[in-house]
This record gives C-alpha cells, sequence and structure tokens, in this order.
C-alpha cells in the first residue's frame, strides 16, 4: 500500500506513533497517542482499528500500537515530505523557523511522488531541515546523527547547537530573542546542581540562563 489512499488523519496518526516510538520503549499507548493530538482516547481507538485492518500497525488494547513495516516506510515518506517543504520554505521563501512548520503540516499531504522528488533536487538533496532534524532520503535513509540533548552532559565546556526538538513558535521565537541558531556555539559554564539549570554564554558575548525543560530541547554536539 503506499499512502495515496490514506486520508490526511490517518497519515497524521501514522506520523505521530512513528515520533513516540523514538521518545519511548515498547508499543505505544492510547493515551499518549491521543494526549499529542488533543482529542479523545475513543476516537483514538476507532482509528488505530482501521490502521490495523490496513496493516500499517500492531495493534491490541492492552499492549498498544506498534508501526508494521510498511506503516513505518509511510511515516517516513510523510516526515521527508514535510521536511523538504520546511527547507523550501525557508531557504526559498525566507519564512521564519517559528513560521514553516504549520504551513508544512498542511503540504506534507501532497500525493505526488514526483514533485517531491523535483523538490528535493532543486534545493540539493538537504540532509537536514531549518530544526535540525534529519531528512530521510527517497528509500526512507535517515542521515546519521550524533548529537543529544545539553540537558544531559555532565561537564562543563563549548557545544554546538545542531537541532531544535521544540517547533511551538514561542520556543523559537525565545531561541531568535537570545540570537541563537543552528551551527551557534553555546559554552556551558555553570551546571547548577539544584535544579540542572545551565549557566551559558552564547556565541562567545551573550550570557544567559537555560532551564532544564528548555535545555531537554537543545541537541548538541561537544566542540574540540
Amino acid at each position: 500500500m503506499n499512502n495515496h489512499s490514506l486520508s490526511h488523519t490517518e497519515e497524521n496518526y501514522l506520523k505521530v506513533i512513528y515520533a513516540l516510538e523514538r521518545e519511548t520503549s515498547g508499543k505505544i499507548q492510547n493515551l499518549s497517542i491521543a494526549e499529542k493530538l488533543d482529542i479523545n482516547p475513543a476516537t483514538v481507538t476507532e482509528m488505530l482499528k482501521k490502521l490495523q485492518e490496513k496493516k500499517l500497525i500492531d495493534y491490541n488494547r492492552i499492549d498498544g500500537a506498534s508501526l508494521s513495516k510498511q506503516g513505518d516506510l509511510i511515516a517516513l515518506r510523510i516526515i521527508r515530505k514535510h521536511r523538504l517543504w520546511e527547507t523550501f520554505l525557508e531557504e526559498k521563501l525566507h519564512f521564519n523557523w517559528d513560521e514553516v512548520h504549520e504551513i508544512a503540516e498542511q503540504l506534507e499531504h501532497i500525493h505526488s511522488d514526483k514533485l517531491i522528488d523535483r523538490l528535493d533536487e532543486h534545493l540539493g538533496y538537504p540532509k537536514f531541515d531549518p530544526h535540525g532534524d534529519p531528512i530521510p532520503d527517497a528509500q526512507g535513509r535517515i542521515p546519521e546523527t550524533n548529537y543529544v540533548s545539553l540537558a544531559t552532559i555532565k561537564k562543563a565546556g563549548k557545544y554546538r547547537l545542531d537541532a531544535v526538538s521544540n517547533e511551538s513558535k514561542l520556543f523559537l521565537q525565545y531561541l531568535d530573542k537570545i540570537q541563537l541558531n543552528i551551527n551557534d556555539t553555546i559554552e556551558v559554564r555553570e551546571i547548577l546542581e539544584f535544579d540542572k539549570s545551565l549557566v551559558v554564554t552564547l556565541n562567545g558575548k551573550t550570557n544567559t540562563m537555560f532551564s532544564h525543560d528548555a535545555a531537554k530541547s537543545l541537541f548538541v554536539t561537544p566542540i574540540d
């Protein structure tokens, strides 16, 4: 099955299950999906039954849901389209990175593989989107990443910002306000034992602090 025969809602479910599978181990519970989509859990149950009938997920009420091989491939195609559109919107149409997610949510449901392949070629086959997320290729292969959450680091030092997992407008606008972008330098000067807040210097000039929650959304690699 290809995703041309799926509704937008079905595609959104597959994408959400894919994301949740990468946040946790084991099968995904209905409540987690309902919270992610902000809908009633009973609605989730009915949709999961439909997706199971189409052999896109493995599901039972007790254990929860996981993507089948086919469901995983379709989810990757949707994610590929979403991230390519985000890249196009920022690079070619000059939208801000806090604007592109909502628009790409609409464009990702266009079902022309030829269009997406042409878009990929036009952009020069980018490996990462404006938020640093890896872009799957046409075969569903994902570029390797080695970055870790800033909240997990154990010692002071210099780090490069590679990705931002929180794509909400408020968080991205906050990063704009403190002038922090992908590939910028974060120097961690101190990790406060009380609440794991970080005292940092950005790009060698701006001193600020990140709460533990904010640091969870910033993914970095050490600078030697």
